[in-house]
């Protein structure tokens, strides 16, 4: 009897190891689907800010699956998408929200910023520490570093152009038409890059043999490779097909919490005072969150090539084709959204870019570098707070 009680109690505690994002999910949800119909603000938009993060958690997980029988750069295209659609899901909810005050707009915008911020400076700062911490040194091609820092100082250039428009003499006017013209150029923009990294130059974001060759001599040194364990995790088995069902499944999900997410957050933020930098912030750390445990499982693994991928190809895309997007969705819900940053927001991406520029240029990474990315998050975090 107790030999066949211990594999059973086994098997459900695997079970639920393996799926405890997607029952988290489904509760979550329905809890905060429960305290926004019964009129608990605060505790809605908690639960629903899990409840996504915890959907989102299901899609990183499926997406690296997908990425995991592809070759870079398509495999990173995968989880960077994947965590894209649910950013530009919560802003676009957001979005919705602009009928009941300009805060809402504003919170869009800081949105955007934010999750530039987030990844260049959470997800690849602790990734980068954390791997730097266990391996001393990491090395990954320098060509793809140096190709993204390139491509997020022209965006982010570029996102200028509506600011400085806000304040020139009748530039208010032409305020609206000059950010769809940005759009349209960062989305032309976006497609020759898209080119770039999957026709013409795909070695640019692919590990070196350098780099390969220094992971396999330090695994030697370390004992070898280690075993890998029997997964019997579902969507391990299921095909591409299916799994892109899911995780689009998943999408719409997420999209229903991000509506009470943004209905009751934004109410909240206005009662409270809360500045929209701020709130800004929030939303990117939930959309980018997932993709933060996969960044440090493959810095663990010494992928830091991967990391760097994830980190500024979510980054490039964050822009490019966020705000394309979402300036497309805009006339459909009868909002004008325009490009006019502040001050803060684009001084902080412009200055998010130098330091991965910096940190990152020689093709190697430390735990230093690590640190110096999460001291820049922080002091930004500080202004943002107080920032209104």
């Amino acid at each position: 009897m107790s030999s066949t009680s211990e594999p059973s109690s086994s098997d459900l505690q695997d079970f639920f190891g393996n799926y405890w994002d997607l029952f988290a999910g489904t509760i979550l949800g329905i809890l905060a689907l429960v305290f926004h119909l019964n009129g608990f603000p605060y505790l809605a938009v908690l639960f629903a800010g899990l409840g996504i993060a915890s959907f989102s958690f299901t899609v990183s997980e499926i997406a690296e699956i997908l990425a995991e029988r592809l070759q870079e750069p398509y495999s990173s295209f995968v989880l960077t998408f994947s965590a894209v659609a649910v950013e530009i899901l919560l802003l676009f909810m957001i979005m919705l929200e602009s009928s009941h005050g300009e805060q809402a707009l504003e919170t869009v915008k800081s949105g955007i910023i934010s999750a530039v911020i987030v990844d260049m400076n959470v997800l690849l700062g602790i990734a980068v520490f954390v791997g730097g911490l266990r391996f001393k040194e990491q090395e990954h091609n320098e060509d793809t570093s140096s190709t993204y820092t390139t491509i997020l100082l022209v965006a982010s250039v570029a996102l200028l152009v509506p600011s400085v428009l806000a304040y020139s003499s009748g530039g208010s006017a032409n305020l609206l038409t000059a950010s769809y013209l940005i759009a349209f150029l960062l989305g032309v923009y976006y497609l020759s890059i898209f080119i770039f990294q999957t026709k013409t130059h795909i070695h640019f974001f692919k590990a070196t043999a350098r780099s390969r060759i220094f992971r396999l001599r330090r695994k030697k040194r370390q004992g070898g490779m280690e075993e890998e364990e029997e997964d019997d995790y579902i969507f391990e088995k299921l095909s591409i097909p299916v799994n892109l069902v899911i995780i689009f499944t998943l999408i719409f999900l997420i999209g229903i919490i991000a509506e009470i997410f943004a209905s009751d957050g934004m109410q909240i933020a206005k009662d409270y005072e809360i500045s929209a930098a701020l709130a800004g912030l929030v939303i990117a750390i939930i959309s980018v969150s997932p993709e933060l445990f996969t960044a440090i499982k493959a810095a663990k693994a010494d992928q830091i090539q991967r990391v760097v991928n994830i980190a500024m190809g979510a980054s490039t895309v964050s822009i490019l084709l966020t705000v394309p997007i979402l300036m497309l969705l805009s006339p459909f819900a009868d909002i004008q959204l325009t490009l006019d940053f502040n001050s803060l927001q684009v001084g902080a991406l412009i200055l998010t870019v130098i330091l991965a520029w910096k940190t990152t240029d020689n093709g190697e990474t430390n735990y230093v570098e690590g640190i110096s990315h999460l001291m820049f998050f922080l002091a930004f975090a500080v202004i943002a707070a107080f920032y209104h």
